[in-house]
Protein backbone atom coordinates (compact mmCIF):
# COMPACT_ATOMS: atom_id res chain seq x y z
CA UNK A 1 0.00 0.00 0.00
CA UNK A 2 1.26 3.49 -0.81
CA UNK A 3 1.36 6.60 1.47
CA UNK A 4 -1.18 8.97 -0.22
CA UNK A 5 -2.39 12.52 0.91
CA UNK A 6 -5.49 14.03 0.24
CA UNK A 7 -4.47 17.82 -1.20
CA UNK A 8 -8.24 18.91 -1.23
CA UNK A 9 -8.43 18.18 2.67
CA UNK A 10 -7.11 18.78 6.44
CA UNK A 11 -6.65 15.05 6.80
CA UNK A 12 -3.62 13.42 5.42
CA UNK A 13 -3.06 9.84 5.41
CA UNK A 14 -1.13 6.91 5.34
CA UNK A 15 -0.39 3.70 4.78
CA UNK A 16 2.20 0.43 5.03
CA UNK A 17 4.86 -0.03 2.94
CA UNK A 18 6.93 -3.58 3.82
CA UNK A 19 7.32 -5.37 6.44
CA UNK A 20 9.86 -6.84 9.27
CA UNK A 21 11.02 -8.19 11.86
CA UNK A 22 12.32 -6.33 15.08
CA UNK A 23 13.73 -6.94 18.18
CA UNK A 24 12.87 -5.50 21.83
CA UNK A 25 15.70 -7.22 24.20
CA UNK A 26 15.25 -10.67 23.49
CA UNK A 27 11.46 -10.47 22.21
CA UNK A 28 11.72 -11.21 18.07
CA UNK A 29 8.23 -9.31 17.19
CA UNK A 30 7.10 -9.11 13.54
CA UNK A 31 5.89 -5.33 12.78
CA UNK A 32 5.13 -3.49 9.56
CA UNK A 33 7.40 -0.68 8.88
CA UNK A 34 5.77 2.30 7.92
CA UNK A 35 8.29 4.47 5.55
CA UNK A 36 9.38 6.67 8.67
CA UNK A 37 11.25 8.52 7.18
CA UNK A 38 8.89 10.17 4.93
CA UNK A 39 6.34 10.50 8.35
CA UNK A 40 9.06 11.89 9.96
CA UNK A 41 9.29 14.81 7.15
CA UNK A 42 5.86 15.79 7.11
CA UNK A 43 5.64 15.85 10.81
CA UNK A 44 9.21 17.60 11.42
CA UNK A 45 9.93 14.37 13.79
CA UNK A 46 10.22 10.82 14.47
CA UNK A 47 11.59 10.50 18.59
CA UNK A 48 8.07 8.66 18.72
CA UNK A 49 9.06 6.09 16.83
CA UNK A 50 10.30 2.56 18.41
CA UNK A 51 14.21 2.52 18.78
CA UNK A 52 14.71 -0.87 17.50
CA UNK A 53 18.34 -1.24 18.22
CA UNK A 54 17.77 -0.11 22.51
CA UNK A 55 19.30 -2.99 24.49
CA UNK A 56 18.99 -2.96 28.10
CA UNK A 57 22.23 -2.96 29.74
CA UNK A 58 23.45 -6.35 31.26
CA UNK A 59 23.76 -6.36 35.05
CA UNK A 60 22.52 -5.44 38.51
CA UNK A 61 19.87 -2.89 38.49
CA UNK A 62 20.32 0.33 40.32
CA UNK A 63 19.09 0.89 43.35
CA UNK A 64 15.18 2.55 43.47
CA UNK A 65 15.98 5.91 45.31
CA UNK A 66 12.59 7.05 46.83
CA UNK A 67 11.67 10.75 46.46
CA UNK A 68 9.94 11.68 49.80
CA UNK A 69 8.46 15.37 48.37
CA UNK A 70 6.87 13.06 46.22
CA UNK A 71 5.35 10.59 48.54
CA UNK A 72 4.30 13.18 51.04
CA UNK A 73 2.80 15.16 48.52
CA UNK A 74 0.92 12.91 46.68
CA UNK A 75 -0.64 10.73 49.63
CA UNK A 76 -2.04 14.43 51.20
CA UNK A 77 -3.38 14.82 47.60
CA UNK A 78 -5.60 11.85 47.69
CA UNK A 79 -6.46 12.03 51.37
CA UNK A 80 -7.43 15.95 50.39
CA UNK A 81 -9.32 13.75 47.35
CA UNK A 82 -11.14 11.33 49.71
CA UNK A 83 -12.60 14.28 51.83
CA UNK A 84 -13.66 15.90 48.86
CA UNK A 85 -16.01 12.74 48.10
CA UNK A 86 -17.42 13.15 51.30
CA UNK A 87 -18.46 16.87 50.36
CA UNK A 88 -20.26 15.95 46.96
CA UNK A 89 -23.80 15.68 48.83
CA UNK A 90 -23.09 19.03 50.45
CA UNK A 91 -22.17 20.93 47.42
CA UNK A 92 -24.40 23.10 44.79
CA UNK A 93 -24.93 21.54 41.59
CA UNK A 94 -23.27 24.40 40.19
CA UNK A 95 -20.16 23.57 41.95
CA UNK A 96 -20.12 19.84 40.63
CA UNK A 97 -20.96 21.35 36.95
CA UNK A 98 -17.84 23.88 37.44
CA UNK A 99 -15.86 20.85 38.22
CA UNK A 100 -16.86 18.72 35.37
CA UNK A 101 -15.81 21.82 33.18
CA UNK A 102 -12.63 21.98 34.81
CA UNK A 103 -12.06 18.59 34.61
CA UNK A 104 -12.96 18.93 31.08
CA UNK A 105 -10.69 21.65 30.18
CA UNK A 106 -7.94 20.43 31.96
CA UNK A 107 -7.99 17.12 30.36
CA UNK A 108 -8.30 18.23 26.68
CA UNK A 109 -4.77 20.01 28.06
CA UNK A 110 -3.09 17.07 28.36
CA UNK A 111 -4.94 14.94 25.43
CA UNK A 112 -5.27 17.47 22.69
CA UNK A 113 -2.35 19.43 23.96
CA UNK A 114 1.13 17.95 25.26
CA UNK A 115 0.01 14.57 23.48
CA UNK A 116 -1.80 14.75 20.16
CA UNK A 117 -0.28 18.21 18.92
CA UNK A 118 3.30 18.72 21.35
CA UNK A 119 4.41 15.09 21.34
CA UNK A 120 3.32 13.64 18.28
CA UNK A 121 3.36 16.50 15.98
CA UNK A 122 -0.37 14.53 14.45
CA UNK A 123 -1.75 17.91 13.76
CA UNK A 124 -1.59 21.94 13.59
CA UNK A 125 -2.95 24.33 15.71
CA UNK A 126 -3.17 27.90 15.39
CA UNK A 127 -1.76 30.44 17.79
CA UNK A 128 -5.39 31.09 19.76
CA UNK A 129 -5.90 27.35 20.26
CA UNK A 130 -2.16 26.52 21.19
CA UNK A 131 -2.30 29.47 24.05
CA UNK A 132 -5.91 27.82 25.13
CA UNK A 133 -4.39 24.61 25.17
CA UNK A 134 -1.02 25.48 27.29
CA UNK A 135 -3.69 27.29 29.80
CA UNK A 136 -5.83 24.22 29.64
CA UNK A 137 -2.58 22.38 30.37
CA UNK A 138 -1.31 24.72 33.41
CA UNK A 139 -4.61 23.57 34.86
CA UNK A 140 -4.09 20.05 34.64
CA UNK A 141 -0.51 20.42 36.48
CA UNK A 142 1.48 17.60 34.99
CA UNK A 143 4.58 18.77 34.43
CA UNK A 144 5.05 21.48 31.94
CA UNK A 145 4.76 21.06 28.34
CA UNK A 146 8.09 20.95 27.56
CA UNK A 147 8.81 18.02 30.34
CA UNK A 148 5.69 16.02 29.40
CA UNK A 149 6.46 15.90 25.77
CA UNK A 150 10.14 14.87 26.74
CA UNK A 151 9.05 11.81 28.96
CA UNK A 152 6.35 10.99 26.25
CA UNK A 153 8.86 10.93 23.48
CA UNK A 154 11.23 8.76 25.70
CA UNK A 155 8.31 6.68 26.72
CA UNK A 156 7.16 5.58 23.18
CA UNK A 157 10.96 5.64 21.59
CA UNK A 158 11.75 3.28 24.07
CA UNK A 159 8.60 1.56 25.36
CA UNK A 160 8.44 -1.19 28.32
CA UNK A 161 12.16 -0.97 28.79
CA UNK A 162 14.32 0.85 31.47
CA UNK A 163 14.58 3.64 29.33
CA UNK A 164 10.32 4.08 29.46
CA UNK A 165 9.93 6.51 32.64
CA UNK A 166 6.91 4.55 33.59
CA UNK A 167 8.22 0.78 32.16
CA UNK A 168 4.98 -1.26 32.85
CA UNK A 169 6.84 -4.36 32.95
CA UNK A 170 7.55 -2.78 36.39
CA UNK A 171 3.99 -3.57 37.74
CA UNK A 172 0.76 -1.90 37.85
CA UNK A 173 1.51 0.37 40.71
CA UNK A 174 5.11 1.50 39.07
CA UNK A 175 3.91 2.41 35.99
CA UNK A 176 0.50 4.24 37.46
CA UNK A 177 2.19 5.94 40.01
CA UNK A 178 5.06 5.03 41.53
CA UNK A 179 7.26 5.98 38.91
CA UNK A 180 6.40 9.70 40.08
CA UNK A 181 7.86 8.92 43.88
CA UNK A 182 11.45 7.65 42.98
CA UNK A 183 14.16 8.68 40.48
CA UNK A 184 14.20 7.94 37.30
CA UNK A 185 16.57 5.09 35.77
CA UNK A 186 19.40 6.70 34.32
CA UNK A 187 18.85 4.99 30.60
CA UNK A 188 15.33 7.05 31.09
CA UNK A 189 17.76 10.75 31.73
CA UNK A 190 20.52 9.57 29.07
CA UNK A 191 17.84 9.30 26.41
CA UNK A 192 15.91 11.60 26.95
CA UNK A 193 19.11 14.16 27.03
CA UNK A 194 19.79 12.81 23.79
CA UNK A 195 15.88 13.67 22.06
CA UNK A 196 15.72 16.12 19.33
CA UNK A 197 13.09 18.96 20.76
CA UNK A 198 14.65 21.65 18.71
CA UNK A 199 10.23 22.05 18.11
CA UNK A 200 9.87 22.45 21.64
CA UNK A 201 12.36 25.15 22.15
CA UNK A 202 11.29 26.97 19.01
CA UNK A 203 7.68 27.18 20.21
CA UNK A 204 7.42 30.24 21.72
CA UNK A 205 3.99 29.48 23.72
CA UNK A 206 5.42 26.39 25.03
CA UNK A 207 8.81 28.19 26.64
CA UNK A 208 6.68 30.92 27.89
CA UNK A 209 4.55 28.33 29.87
CA UNK A 210 7.50 26.69 31.15
CA UNK A 211 9.31 29.88 32.27
CA UNK A 212 6.70 30.50 34.35
CA UNK A 213 5.08 26.97 34.99
CA UNK A 214 4.57 27.28 38.67
CA UNK A 215 2.84 30.62 39.20
CA UNK A 216 0.87 29.20 36.09
CA UNK A 217 -0.28 26.34 38.19
CA UNK A 218 -0.93 28.04 41.30
CA UNK A 219 -3.33 30.55 39.55
CA UNK A 220 -4.81 28.23 37.04
CA UNK A 221 -5.01 24.65 38.83
CA UNK A 222 -5.96 25.76 42.23
CA UNK A 223 -6.61 29.40 42.77
CA UNK A 224 -9.44 29.59 39.66
CA UNK A 225 -11.57 26.56 40.25
CA UNK A 226 -11.61 27.76 43.84
CA UNK A 227 -12.55 31.38 43.22
CA UNK A 228 -15.31 30.80 40.69
CA UNK A 229 -17.79 28.77 42.83
CA UNK A 230 -16.81 31.27 45.86
CA UNK A 231 -17.65 34.23 43.62
CA UNK A 232 -20.50 33.46 41.66
CA UNK A 233 -22.74 31.35 43.73
CA UNK A 234 -21.15 31.99 47.23
CA UNK A 235 -20.21 28.52 47.69
CA UNK A 236 -18.39 27.73 51.15
CA UNK A 237 -14.53 27.76 51.11
CA UNK A 238 -14.36 24.54 51.78
CA UNK A 239 -16.08 23.21 49.40
CA UNK A 240 -15.08 25.17 46.67
CA UNK A 241 -11.35 24.06 47.44
CA UNK A 242 -11.91 20.63 47.65
CA UNK A 243 -13.68 19.51 45.03
CA UNK A 244 -13.34 22.01 42.05
CA UNK A 245 -9.87 21.61 42.51
CA UNK A 246 -8.33 19.22 44.72
CA UNK A 247 -10.65 16.47 43.65
CA UNK A 248 -10.81 17.33 40.43
CA UNK A 249 -6.99 17.66 40.23
CA UNK A 250 -6.57 14.32 41.82
CA UNK A 251 -9.30 12.72 39.67
CA UNK A 252 -7.55 13.99 36.36
CA UNK A 253 -3.99 12.61 37.33
CA UNK A 254 -5.77 8.89 38.01
CA UNK A 255 -7.55 9.24 34.41
CA UNK A 256 -3.54 10.17 32.73
CA UNK A 257 -1.95 7.47 35.05
CA UNK A 258 -4.70 5.14 33.73
CA UNK A 259 -3.31 5.35 30.22
CA UNK A 260 0.27 4.21 31.33
CA UNK A 261 -0.95 1.58 33.59
CA UNK A 262 -4.13 0.05 32.85
CA UNK A 263 -3.62 0.08 28.86
CA UNK A 264 -0.71 -1.46 29.13
CA UNK A 265 -1.87 -4.60 30.63
CA UNK A 266 -5.44 -5.28 30.46
CA UNK A 267 -7.09 -5.32 26.97
CA UNK A 268 -7.11 -6.94 23.64
CA UNK A 269 -4.33 -6.41 21.25
CA UNK A 270 -6.20 -6.27 17.63
CA UNK A 271 -3.10 -4.02 15.61
CA UNK A 272 -0.11 -5.78 17.14
CA UNK A 273 -0.22 -8.68 19.76
CA UNK A 274 3.66 -8.39 20.01
CA UNK A 275 4.00 -5.19 21.86
CA UNK A 276 2.36 -4.82 25.70
CA UNK A 277 -0.25 -2.05 25.20
CA UNK A 278 -3.90 -2.62 25.01
CA UNK A 279 -7.24 -1.72 23.92
CA UNK A 280 -9.34 -0.38 26.87
CA UNK A 281 -12.68 0.91 26.67
CA UNK A 282 -12.57 2.39 30.20
CA UNK A 283 -9.50 3.99 30.03
CA UNK A 284 -10.53 5.73 27.03
CA UNK A 285 -13.76 6.80 28.78
CA UNK A 286 -12.16 8.42 31.40
CA UNK A 287 -9.33 9.81 29.85
CA UNK A 288 -11.28 11.69 26.82
CA UNK A 289 -10.01 8.93 24.44
CA UNK A 290 -6.44 7.79 25.15
CA UNK A 291 -7.45 4.30 25.78
CA UNK A 292 -7.07 2.84 22.61
CA UNK A 293 -3.95 1.98 23.93
CA UNK A 294 -2.61 -0.87 21.56
CA UNK A 295 -3.36 1.66 17.92
CA UNK A 296 -1.89 4.41 19.57
CA UNK A 297 1.54 2.52 20.09
CA UNK A 298 1.05 0.92 16.80
CA UNK A 299 0.42 4.09 14.51
CA UNK A 300 1.50 6.58 17.12
CA UNK A 301 1.45 9.25 14.44
CA UNK A 302 -2.47 9.36 14.07
CA UNK A 303 -4.54 12.64 15.81
CA UNK A 304 -7.03 10.57 16.54
CA UNK A 305 -5.16 7.83 18.44
CA UNK A 306 -8.10 5.18 17.60
CA UNK A 307 -9.56 4.63 14.19
CA UNK A 308 -13.16 4.79 15.77
CA UNK A 309 -13.28 8.13 15.19
CA UNK A 310 -15.14 10.34 17.69
CA UNK A 311 -16.43 6.21 19.63
CA UNK A 312 -15.32 7.21 23.51
CA UNK A 313 -13.19 9.58 21.88
CA UNK A 314 -13.97 13.54 22.98
CA UNK A 315 -10.86 14.62 21.90
CA UNK A 316 -10.72 13.79 18.59
CA UNK A 317 -14.53 15.30 18.16
CA UNK A 318 -12.77 18.35 20.18
CA UNK A 319 -9.82 18.57 17.04
CA UNK A 320 -12.33 18.23 14.52
CA UNK A 321 -14.27 20.98 15.72
CA UNK A 322 -11.10 23.41 16.06
CA UNK A 323 -10.34 22.17 12.16
CA UNK A 324 -14.22 23.50 11.09
CA UNK A 325 -13.18 26.27 13.20
CA UNK A 326 -10.26 26.45 11.02
CA UNK A 327 -8.47 26.91 15.11
CA UNK A 328 -6.13 23.34 13.75
CA UNK A 329 -5.25 21.96 10.31
CA UNK A 330 -3.27 18.86 8.50
CA UNK A 331 -4.72 16.25 11.01
CA UNK A 332 -2.73 13.04 10.35
CA UNK A 333 -4.57 9.84 9.36
CA UNK A 334 -3.79 5.83 8.74
CA UNK A 335 -5.54 4.87 6.42
CA UNK A 336 -8.27 1.92 6.49
CA UNK A 337 -6.59 -0.17 3.90
CA UNK A 338 -3.01 -0.29 6.54
CA UNK A 339 -4.84 -0.63 9.33
CA UNK A 340 -6.70 -3.51 8.14
CA UNK A 341 -3.23 -5.00 6.70
CA UNK A 342 -1.81 -4.23 10.09
CA UNK A 343 -4.59 -6.41 12.19
CA UNK A 344 -4.35 -9.38 9.18
CA UNK A 345 -0.06 -9.32 10.07
CA UNK A 346 0.39 -8.99 13.83
CA UNK A 347 -3.17 -8.76 15.31
CA UNK A 348 -4.56 -10.66 17.78
CA UNK A 349 -7.91 -11.55 16.02
CA UNK A 350 -9.87 -10.00 18.26
CA UNK A 351 -10.68 -7.76 15.44
CA UNK A 352 -13.03 -10.56 14.02
CA UNK A 353 -15.79 -10.72 16.57
CA UNK A 354 -16.47 -6.72 16.60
Amino acid sequence: LSKEFSSASSTSTVGTVTSRATRNGDAVMAKDSFNHEELAGDRGMMDDIFDETYREKEGPKPPIRYVWRNIILMSLLHLGAIFGLTLIPSAKIQTLAWAVVCFLVSALGITAGSHRLWSHRSYKATLPLRIFLTIANSMAFQNDIYEWVRDHRVHHKFSETDADPHNAMRGFFFSHVGWLLVRKHPDVIEKGQKLDLSDMKADKVVMFQRRYYKPSVVLLCFTLPTVVPCYFWDESIVISFFIPAILRYTIGLNATWLVNSAAHMFGNRPYDQNINPRENPLVSLGAIGEGFHNYHHTFPYDYSTSEFGWHLNLTTAFIDLMCLLGLASDRKKVSKEAILARKMRTGDGSHKSG
